[in-house]
């Protein structure tokens, strides 16, 4: 049996045109060949994986080849050949984590004289270079700044920031990128084609997307997923030798959530879980798939997807059935729980919970919008159809004249259509036929208004007539109180307290609200604020009505905007924070005294 040599290891680079996804840095070295501009010292860095220490090793072949063509090395002449069989004395390799003193650095210094037996340069490459102690750098600053004519230095690092600042300045810094997906897929067909290993797409693009852009990653998953399946890979079988979840379990479950059935997607989540797999990384790919399909949604973005082939042909498919306030949303809740999962004591109810949220957001894109979500209760009783006079008909049409005049007391009502009822035929002729031909319209989102103005009694007398005249036709005028904004004000403070007594997690909200004509706005922090003061919309306007004594339409709009957290915390912890913010000895007091937030 041959000897086995790994992926990484037997397809390694050897010329700049096989180097994967790093074109920016193997064009610039190039003609700094052609052209005979070399610096006395490079810097690479980069992600691990990428190709830093391959770069360093063809740029020094290069360099040294005695018969080059153009920029690439001839792997004919005696030193290209004494690089490839790892006998060439020009070029010189250091692990700087293991070689880090101020010792080692010597030994390199006097390297360093020593002329080259065979071609040009004597390359010095010293990898994972931030590992060098402060003394250590000091001591081979003078040499990197002025070396011997044929030393070349080519410093290699995954963290530039731990190295000091007169290094960097000393050195031309190339940044190597991550490779990208496309990319990778490309390699690994290619080695899969060299090995005769069949592969379907979805599977390189999984190993592709595993590696996190380093190609020695993606070389070591594929001789493993080759140790697992033989010479045909398959997607499940990738998936469960990886130990990643499958992108099945992602559409399937974006697939409830949308659909609303949050029973069927606990179940779900829960075999995911069976199989070892925990919230917190389920959680994380979960959102990482809602956001790929929020950008499938536009061609524009479509290059900010990492996929190929058929698999984002099906990020496509599956974008069309998702309503972009349903990503957002779900992309929202679960950037949320990710930052709590980590101090969370039970991180799978807090996973359950924020599905179950995701899928109410599908039940409300779904579910068909009724009219009891719109219309008060029918306390009115409506006129019973047993005559065809147009008397009967008429009989209502004062009291919706009549109500807006008595705003107050909603008892009333009832008694403002007694007196016109029996003088009905001999006044309200002409407009007694309108309210007989025209047919009551069925309210619905797409038609209907939700007001509130005048009384109680005006507002259900309005609501029992009917004042919509036809499909997408807007209500008929309403009456507004010319001082609804002096009414408010005035009587402020009231309407304040009386919020804070049977609303108190939004009375704060109301404390900031701003007036304009008839509508009272507010700004809230958060989506559940907005929603809640939504679902109180009317308690909270008849409070208004009845306390400023207003007499006709007002309106309530809510905003979200997340900034007023901070002018207006809400919640205890908030306000703890806003309050030793503004005054830091506050953390003493309470250390000294030993209070808590409570």
């Amino acid at each position: 049996m041959s000897e086995f040599i790994v992926s990484a290891r037997k397809y390694r680079p050897a010329t700049f045109q096989s180097v994967v996804g790093q074109q920016h840095i193997t064009s610039t070295l190039k003609n700094a060949i052609e052209r005979g501009q070399l610096a006395h010292a490079y810097l690479f860095c980069g992600p691990r994986g990428v190709g830093k220490t391959t770069c360093a090793r063809i740029f020094a072949k290069a360099i040294n080849c005695l018969s080059p063509n153009g920029a690439e090395a001839c792997n004919a002449c005696e030193s290209c050949r004494s690089f490839n069989e790892g006998r060439s004395l020009n070029i010189h390799e250091l692990d700087a984590a293991s070689n880090n003193s101020v010792e080692d650095i010597r030994t390199l210094i006097e390297q360093v004289r020593i002329i080259p037996q065979i071609g040009r340069y004597s390359v010095f490459i010293i990898d994972e270079v931030h590992m060098l102690s402060t003394a250590a750098f000091n001591a081979f600053l003078k040499t990197l700044e002025e070396p011997p004519q044929h030393a070349i230095f080519i410093l290699a690092t995954t963290e530039k920031h731990k190295i000091i600042p007169t290094i960097l300045s000393r050195c031309q810094i190339y940044d190597f990128n991550r490779i990208r997906v496309e990319d990778g897929v490309g390699y690994l067909r290619y080695i899969a084609g060299q090995e005769g290993v069949t592969a379907d797409e979805e599977s390189l693009n999984l190993i592709a997307q595993k590696a996190d852009g380093g190609m020695r990653d993606a070389l070591s998953m594929f001789d493993k997923a080759v140790s697992f399946c033989g010479t045909t890979l398959d997607y499940h079988s990738v998936a469960r030798t990886l130990n990643v979840l499958d992108y099945d379990t992602y559409f399937r479950m974006t697939d409830l959530l949308v659909a609303g059935r949050y029973t069927e997607a606990l179940v779900a989540f829960d075999e995911v879980l069976s199989k070892g797999f925990s919230g917190q990384t389920f959680m994380a790919g979960l959102n990482r798939h809602m956001r790929d399909l929020l950008m499938s949604k536009q061609p524009d973005t479509l290059s900010l997807i990492e996929m190929t082939g058929a698999l984002l042909e099906r990020y496509r498919t599956q974008a069309l059935t998702c309503d972009a306030e349903f990503l957002f949303g779900a992309i929202s809740i679960l950037t949320e729980l990710d930052g709590k999962i980590r101090q969370s004591s039970n991180g799978r109810l807090l996973v359950e919970l924020g599905l179950m949220k995701i899928a109410r957001l599908g039940q409300k894109k779904n579910e068909a919008i009724g009219d009891e979500e719109y219309l008060l209760p029918e306390l009115v009783a409506r006129p019973t159809p047993a005559t065809t006079t147009v008397a009967a008909p008429a009989a209502p049409a004062p009291a919706v004249a009549a109500a807006p005049a008595a705003p107050i007391a909603p008892q009333v009502a009832p008694t403002a259509p007694a007196t016109p009822q029996h003088t009905a035929p001999a006044q309200p002729t002409p407009s007694a036929p309108e309210a007989v031909v025209e047919p009551r319209m069925k309210r619905t989102a797409s038609n209907y208004r939700p007001t509130l103005g005048g009384s109680l009694a005006s507002m259900l007398a309005k609501q029992e007539q009917g004042t919509l005249e036809g499909e997408g036709e807007q209500q008929e005028a309403i009456k507004i109180d010319p001082r609804t904004a002096e009414k408010i004000e005035a009587n402020r403070e009231r309407i304040i307290e009386i919020i804070r007594e049977q609303r108190p997690r939004i009375a704060p909200t109301f404390e900031q609200m701003t007036l304009e004509g008839h509508i009272i706005r507010v700004s809230v922090p958060s989506l559940e604020l907005h929603d809640e003061i939504l679902r109180n919309r009317t308690p909270l306007l008849l409070i208004f009505v009845n306390q400023a004594q207003i007499d006709g339409f007002i309106d309530l709009e809510v905003l979200v905007n997340e900034e007023t957290r901070s002018a207006r915390p809400i919640r205890l912890e908030d306000r703890v924070q806003h309050m030793t913010d503004k005054n830091p000895l506050l953390i003493e007091f309470r250390k000294q005294l030993e209070l808590d937030v409570e």
